[in-house]
């Protein structure tokens, strides 16, 4: 594809801005939801503000638990090569760019949005790895099923300057990068000065989609997130009821007939009683009588809105003791069990994810130009362990796979629970150090041993000239 010149890159951002107006409503929808800024319950009118400020405190926000539970079981620690326990060349890109904990954003937008992106674009000392939630980047693919790298994809967002904010869109093609910069509530694009083309050269749209969900029929991406947001405003009106039977009949109302209230100076009436632990009601007339209306159960409320918890847990393929907090005396092996639909949800985003860190990383090769770790599509991202099993049990399962097994012991320590890649370099260093120094003291301990009359072989020197 040859350079776009000023007009056409001003006249493809707008083609490409316009697409981005279908998705956004729905992406700032799920963003709201994240927030808790839920859509209200159903507000009468004339309503008081003592029913609007329950309102206000009926939101039960479960959404983030939902992607946070997922998210913190994603943790990639490391990529290697087929057949090799060392990271490939494009790891110190990813670790120079940060992306041991920017990792975890893509993560985040992935289950909430269903899509995330990054851009590698070349650098100095190393490539730069940028990572984009779809608010702000959309890629353009010929056949969005099956290709793997975009025709186009647009950047919009709001930049701080030191004249105020400025709105700044970057279209990325297979040969460069153009940035054009507006007013924030604008419409109108103009390239940003001398360098608003950049080359890179790489042959292919740096642009990188994570996605959610495998979607083979093309109709889009979809998060863990908006399939709950129903169920969320089921839960909100569930705990409005509770919350407006506790406010107004929670407890007992007391009531007494045949007897006049008294009135206050201004002759309005006064309440005539003051409850308290202590009190007691007394009427001088024998007409008058006491009783009280009984309180209501909450324990109708309290089910329903445990059960649309269940319901959550359910269909996001959370465990239920994450959600209510109930986890009581539960053994290593109901925790498992518990834990069994979470594990699968994980090991189905872990290879999703995977593959476009895989795509990050080779095209970070590319942009490095390290063109052998281009070609390597072998390559694998390594995840960190994180199933609920104690380290006993692990170590215990490890042990026997040495010992029954043959496996190699340092094969095993990347599995430890909690070790990281930089934990076991420094084992297997200082196992190697370890295996150096034994031999070393074998040889000395061999030469001990023998007899004292025993000459050492000495070589044959030369006769003087």
């Amino acid at each position: 594809m040859a350079l776009m010149g000023q007009d056409e890159a001003v006249s493809t951002a707008r083609h490409l801005l316009e697409l981005r107006k279908g998705e956004q409503a729905r992406l700032d929808r799920i963003q709201r939801y994240m927030c808790g800024k839920h859509d209200s319950v159903y507000v009468p009118q004339g309503a008081r503000a003592e029913y609007r400020w329950l309102i206000e405190r009926a939101r039960v926000n479960v959404l983030p638990l939902v992607v946070k539970v997922v998210a913190q079981n994603m943790y990639v620690d490391g990529y290697r090569p087929a057949g090799s326990d060392e990271n490939a060349a494009p790891w110190k890109v990813w670790q120079a760019n940060r992306m041991d904990a920017r990792q975890h954003g893509i993560h985040r937008s992935v289950l909430t949005y269903g899509a995330a992106y990054a851009v590698v674009m070349p650098g100095k000392p190393v490539p730069v790895i940028t990572p984009f939630s779809p608010r702000r980047m959309t890629a353009l693919y010929g056949d969005p099923v099956n290709d793997e790298w975009p025709i186009f994809a647009v950047e919009d967002h709001v930049e701080n300057t030191r004249g105020g904010k400025r709105r700044v869109v970057r279209v990325y093609d297979d040969q460069a990068r153009y940035t054009l910069a507006g007013k924030v509530d604008g419409a109108q694009l103009a390239p940003d000065g001398e360098q608003w083309l950049m080359r890179h050269n790489m042959g292919v749209c740096p642009v990188v989609r994570y996605i959610n969900l495998e979607d083979l029929d093309g109709d889009g991406v979809i998060g863990e997130v908006e399939p709950l947001i129903e169920i969320q405003d089921q839960l909100n009106m569930t705990t409005f009821g509770l919350l407006m039977a506790q406010q107004y009949a929670a407890f007992r109302q007391r009531w007494v007939t045949g007897m006049a209230p008294p009135l206050d100076q201004q002759g309005n009436p006064i309440e005539p009683f003051r409850s308290r632990v202590d009190g007691l009601f007394v009427a001088e007339d024998a007409d008058t009588k006491f009783g009280e209306f009984g309180a209501t159960d909450l324990k109708g409320y309290l089910d329903s809105r445990e059960s649309t918890v269940r319901n959550i847990a359910t269909i996001s393929q959370v465990p239920p003791y994450h959600l209510l907090g109930q986890m009581v005396n539960l053994s290593a092996e109901a925790l498992a069990a518990a834990r069994d639909g979470l594990d699968r949800n994980v090991d189905e985003h872990e290879s999703l994810c995977g593959e476009g860190h895989e795509q990050t990383l080779r095209l970070a090769g590319l942009a490095a130009d390290d063109k052998a770790a281009w070609e390597d599509t072998a390559a694998q991202v390594v995840w960190r362990d994180t199933s609920a099993r104690s380290l006993a049990q692990t170590v215990d399962a490890l042990g026997k796979l040495v010992t029954m097994l043959g496996v190699p012991p340092q094969e095993l320590w990347e599995r430890v629970p909690g070790v990281t890649q930089t934990d076991v370099e420094r084992w297997k260093k200082a196992a190697s150090e370890g295996d150096a120094l034994n031999r070393l003291n074998g040889i000395i301990e061999k030469q001990m041993q023998l007899p004292s009359d025993t000459a050492m072989p000495v070589e044959p020197t030369a006769p003087a000239a």
